[in-house]
């Protein structure tokens, strides 16, 4: 539970009453509680209002705001403000101004504009977080903390290049170290001294698309980054802790946002949140992934859907409205994958500047009858009936899906082998499978424990760090199922080659040794001849194509043409009690969903219930009960069919058993 004085799903969101008038405020609370919210996140953006000059503190509006909203019933999200710093801090200290990857100096403007290596924004953010929690620690309204906001962005300055020198040397102790790591006796880079090291920016080693000379230098760079801003959420977080002990400390993530290292961030966040916004031809199948990946950030603990858009966004090219049923479908994939939060961006439409045509829970009509508002209200009043079984219960997975940041940008910076090789692209493929045979997935870190699955699959698995091919031979040897692909076991997590033929160290575990490696344009494709019979004949793969030798694995198909014609294109090798299997191709969607049928009836792993095409099932367990999510994301009714088990529907209070009809974007949530 997410915070115990208020044991309900929470549902709510941002709310930014300083960019309004007085007169509103009322009409505000009126709405909110007919739309059933009862969390309001506050003072995001409000760091200028808060502190006009240096010496200068005024929270009295703030006081006003969560008193009124709590008289109300209606509880806080407290946020720190310092996702965007005051005009005033810029003019007199620029140190603050963040340096683009062209070596720009910024000025004052938009928002993620701080340098996250500035003494000066450390020093004020740090201030201003205690500040607010000396004030704000013992108010009842008070839920949890919000620190900053989207953390995100690099910066280039000199303050930046100083600080990666100092991370440098406390990560590898001597020049020395550092320059065989780097391998800097290419192109003669080799360094002598720390103050030689100059950031890997478009003035030295990177250029557009993630190209990068020295992709050593270009990795550390990301960690280093990833570290600096950690580093600010680290000394608010304990600017926080140092007057309040009880509430918990998050901080708003973004799915698969690139920049930062979400499972290093997440040892350091009590609650993960994070922010979803799909774009109308987003594959639903992603956006699940997301939730998963969110949720399997703390291991499975369940997260907070901290923002979702109520109808539209307006930062996409086309933004295009939530359709009806929507945004209360999208909100209940969200509960059926981890989370006890509900919770929008905004609560009121702006009138002015860039979010002006985001939506909102009240437009800027100003009253309750529009279709967006009736919706929330909805969800609001659904929400009561659900709180008590579903807040806390955890989801259940056999199988797991590797993520790793630091492996997705060893591969994004990798000079080769194809510009159209995406991990993340890659890793939904598999995930997008186990989606519509509706097999519950943990996406895990390379940290997380693997004993607790059945089968485990890491897509381009290009780096390797140390020691983590042994804690994947000992799942196999256990009894477990690996599937890895092309381009893994290349590296070391210093992006150094692991001499002696790919797959390097999963070599022994997978039976195989690859030659080469050919890449050819995306529309380029190659048959996979099956050699068994669990699928079809024939299938199709594309993008990189590995030219591998067996070595004890079984060949479950080869090549249909091109020079390689007859070798093998997926293998499967015996270790121990398990298997590992190796596809050395990007297959079609036919071959996955084959490949993930015959790996889960393999492994016992079977869909809770059978469901037809489009429909999407999840599942969440507690004190010993089962709760079936069942969506409907097709544009017609279906037929459920429960067969002879009888469930309680938890929305509409009635039993149920054998065929249901679903409407259109329907839901059903159900106790067995």
């Amino acid at each position: 539970m997410i915070n115990e004085r208020l044991p309900k799903i929470w549902h709510g969101g941002d709310y930014n009453p300083e960019q309004w008038d007085a007169s509103i405020w009322d009409e505000d609370t009126r709405m909110f509680k007919l739309a059933g919210i009862n969390v309001a996140t506050l003072n995001v953006f409000s760091w200028a209002r808060n502190q006009p000059d240096e010496h200068t503190y005024d929270f009295d509006w703030l006081d006003e705001t969560i008193d009124r909203l709590y008289q109300q019933g209606i509880y806080t999200c407290l946020a720190t403000s310092t996702a965007a710093h005051p005009a005033w801090m810029a003019k007199r200290y620029p140190d603050i101004l963040r340096v683009d990857v062209h070596g720009r100096k910024r000025k004052f403007g938009s928002r993620h504009n701080s340098c996250p290596n500035s003494p000066t924004y450390r020093k004020y953010a740090e201030q201003i977080a205690e500040k607010l929690a000396e004030r704000y620690s013992e108010h009842p309204a008070v839920l949890i903390w919000h620190i900053s906001n989207e953390y995100g962005g690099y910066c280039y300055c000199d303050q930046c290049e100083k600080a990666f020198r100092v991370w440098l040397k406390e990560k590898y102790g001597t020049v020395e170290k550092l320059n065989k790591v780097w391998n800097t006796s290419f192109w003669g880079h080799t360094f002598y001294d720390w103050d030689e090291i100059v950031l890997p920016s478009f003035l030295s080693e990177e250029r557009e698309g993630n190209e990068s000379d020295f992709q050593g230098i270009s990795l550390d760079f990301r960690r280093f980054q990833s570290d600096s801003l950690l580093d600010c959420y680290k000394l608010e977080y304990q600017a926080i802790r140092k007057y309040d002990s009880q509430n918990p400390i998050t901080t708003n993530l973004m799915g698969t946002f690139p920049m930062l290292d979400y499972f290093k961030w997440a040892k350091e966040i009590d609650v993960v949140s994070w922010d979803n916004y799909p774009a109308i031809d987003t594959p639903i199948s992603y956006t699940a992934m997301t939730h998963d990946l969110m949720r399997g950030l703390k291991s499975g603990q369940p997260f907070m859907l901290m923002e979702q858009t109520p109808s539209q966004q307006n930062w996409q090219p086309y933004n295009s409205l939530k359709r009806p049923g929507i945004m209360r479908l999208w909100s209940y994939q969200a509960l059926g994958r981890g989370a006890d939060t509900i919770m929008y961006f905004q609560l009121r439409r702006s009138i002015g500047a860039c979010e002006k045509y985001h939506g909102a829970v009240i437009e800027h009509v100003g009253h309750e009858h529009t279709r967006v508002f009736r919706e929330v209200a909805e969800v609001g009043k659904e929400l009561t009936l659900l709180s008590e079984p579903l807040l806390d219960s955890r989801v259940p997975a056999k199988v797991a899906i590797v993520f790793d940041w630091e492996n997705r940008w060893a591969v994004e910076l990798s000079s080769g082998p194809s510009i159209s090789l995406d991990y993340v692209t890659e890793v939904h493929k598999y995930y997008k499978a186990f989606y519509e045979a509706n097999i519950q997935v943990d996406m895990i870190g390379v940290e997380e424990d693997l004993s607790k699955y059945n089968v485990v699959v890491a897509p381009v698995l290009y780096m390797v760090k140390d020691g983590y091919e042994e804690k994947i031979e000992a799942f196999v040897k256990n009894g477990g199922t690996f599937l890895t692909t092309f381009f893994s076991g290349i590296v070391d997590e210093h992006d150094l080659v692991t001499l002696g033929g790919y797959p390097g160290k999963l070599r022994e575990l997978l039976g195989i040794w690859v030659e080469e490696i050919d890449a050819l344009h995306p529309s380029v494709t190659n048959e996979m001849i099956m050699k068994e019979s669990w699928g079809k004949q024939r299938y199709t793969c594309h993008l990189l194509f590995d030219l591998l030798h067996t070595e004890g694995a079984k060949v479950v198909a080869e090549y249909g043409s091109d020079f390689y014609k007859g070798m093998p294109v997926v293998t499967r090798n015996s270790f121990g009690n398990g298997e590992a299997w190796y596809v050395a191709s990007s297959p079609d969607d036919s071959f996955l969903g084959d490949l993930i049928g015959h790996l889960c009836e393999k492994n016992d792993v079977r869909p809770f219930l059978k469901v037809p095409k489009d429909v999407e099932t999840s599942v969440r367990e507690k004190d010993g009960k089962t709760y079936v999510f069942v969506l409907n994301h097709r544009d017609d009714s279906v037929e459920i069919d429960l067969q002879d088990e009888r469930y309680l529907d938890l929305l509409r209070e009635e039993f149920c058993s054998g065929k249901i009809l679903l409407e259109r974007k329907g839901v059903l949530i159900l106790e067995k």
